[in-house]
């Protein structure tokens, strides 16, 4: 890979960047790793060229990807975190010891694991962009994997899928998430990874070869419209994700209507819906499957319209519309905060997908004085990667929880109090048992009773969040005291 490269691509998305400056990161980075190779032979330069390129690929800008050039020389090699300060300034040595001080995560059982998380979310708390040239990292020694012995591969192939595809997931980076999935997948689960593969080759070839004569076809409809679509592409679904879907599915892929989507960027809301009007009035729309994630985004930021039609010679077909915001954000999530500020750390306040990491934080911190810390992270680690679902209160506050939550860890989302005393709950205007799972949309009255001292021991059967079971455990303990 080549120097030049990076360069082009850096000035592509950023036409002011201090290319000299790359240049000069990158000759003190072959420099420093002089003499090094890679278990693959290579180079070690090699590794932080092809960091740096992903990040400049991610369009992020020239302090974050010399920061992916340097990111090993303080670990690495004779050269000090000093030196890069006094030749690169603080911003870029500050996000280098965040890297080094993430260090070399290893996945070694549920102890290392729950301290990696640990590690990871402060990292991100302090800065995401640490996380990610993590990612960025990460991937290339995904990509060169083949180089390393079998019982390494399947580790760091396993530990990419249960800490930074998750991490990215929650970040809403779906394109970062995807390429490290697929990545993983071969080496974690090798003949699931040939039969998936074997099962879509042709498949994605007919479908891919139908969706560019459809896309023509609503092209012409938009346009007649009076709405010119910036683009209109065929998408194909991730190995992984198309994987576990199938395992949801009784592994009968004819039931997979999103093998490939046919994606449509537009200029601005107003024509996302005009699209959405256009596509329904030419073709028949499957019943339940329209989503609007552009009013009701999901927790990870993530906003497009979904529908799935009836389309031409009777296929079933799915189609996303979006804006290019909405494009760029699905795609890179809270990375696209970063992408616009040359050397800058975006602004003081971090964006609403990013604040959890902070919660997160600060309930470790309270969990690391409780006996139960480790089994409290490891039901926190479940909490914040499993899927997520926004139910609304009565004055439209949104409350992201994990799929399943019930009304109970609604209750104690909102406030300690209003879960202690919490007596019964209105679903959508209906009485319901305060065990019933909730559902992205839900809107959720809670009916509390101030009289009541401490909520009942038996919600913990039931109870999904972290947060409502230990609440819950404290209060019941206390009331037993007395």
């Amino acid at each position: 890979m080549e120097i030049t490269r990076l360069l082009r691509t850096i000035k592509t998305h950023h036409p002011q960047a201090d290319l000299d400056l790359v240049r000069l990161a990158y000759d003190f980075a072959e420099e420093a790793h002089r003499g090094q190779k890679r278990l693959s032979g290579e180079d070690y330069v090699t590794h932080s060229l092809a960091t740096a390129q992903t990040l400049a690929e991610m369009k992020f800008s020239a302090a974050i990807v010399i920061a992916g050039l340097l990111h090993d020389v303080p670990e690495d090699t004779s050269v000090t975190l000093e030196d890069i300060k006094k030749n690169f300034g603080s911003d870029i040595a500050g996000m280098i010891q965040g890297v080094t001080k993430l260090g070399k995560i290893k996945y070694r059982g549920l102890e290392r694991y729950i301290e990696n998380l640990r590690k990871m979310f402060l990292a991100m708390a302090e800065d995401v962009r640490v996380v990610f040239i993590k990612f960025a990292d990460r991937l290339h020694n995904l990509e060169t994997l083949d180089a390393l012995p079998p019982q390494k591969r399947l580790r760091v192939a396993l530990e990419s899928l249960e800490i930074y595809a998750a991490i990215a997931n929650r970040l809403g980076m779906g394109d970062i998430k995807g390429r490290i999935e697929d990545l993983s997948f071969k080496y974690v689960y090798p003949e699931e990874y040939a039969w998936v593969t074997g099962l879509v080759r042709e498949r994605y070839v007919e479908k891919e070869r139908y969706l560019r004569r459809t896309g023509k076809i609503v092209e012409r409809e938009l346009s007649a419209a009076g709405i010119t679509p910036i683009s209109v592409y065929g998408r194909t679904k991730h190995l992984y994700s198309l994987y576990k879907k199938l395992l949801r599915y009784d592994r009968d892929i004819a039931r997979i209507y999103d093998l490939v989507a046919l994606r449509i960027i537009v200029k601005n809301v107003a024509d996302c819906y005009a699209a959405l009007g256009i596509i329904h009035a030419r073709w028949k729309p499957l019943k339940g499957r329209i989503k609007d994630y552009i009013a009701q985004p999901k927790p990870n930021g993530y906003q497009s319209l979904h529908t799935t039609i009836f389309c031409e010679g009777g296929e079933v077909v799915e189609i996303q519309i979006r804006t290019e915001r909405m494009h760029e954000e699905s795609e890179m999530g809270v990375a696209a905060h970063w992408t616009y500020d040359e050397g800058g750390k975006g602004s003081a306040q971090p964006p609403q997908n990013l604040r959890w990491a902070q919660e997160l934080l600060k309930i470790q911190k309270e969990l690391g004085k409780s006996d139960d810390a480790l089994e409290s992270l490891q039901e926190l680690k479940i909490d914040v990667f499993q899927n997520r679902i926004f139910a609304f209160t009565p004055k439209g506050d949104v409350i992201d929880l994990p799929e399943d939550s019930t009304p109970v860890d609604f209750a104690y989302a909102i406030h300690s109090d209003i879960g202690d005393s919490c007596v019964g709950s209105r679903v959508n205007d209906q009485l319901v048992p305060l065990s019933t799972p909730l559902r992205s949309g839900d809107v959720v009255q809670i009916i509390t009773d101030k009289n009541r001292r401490a909520p009942s021991q038996d919600w913990l059967a039931f109870v999904k969040t972290q947060g409502a079971r230990s609440k819950i455990k404290a209060r019941v303990r206390k009331a037993r005291r007395g």
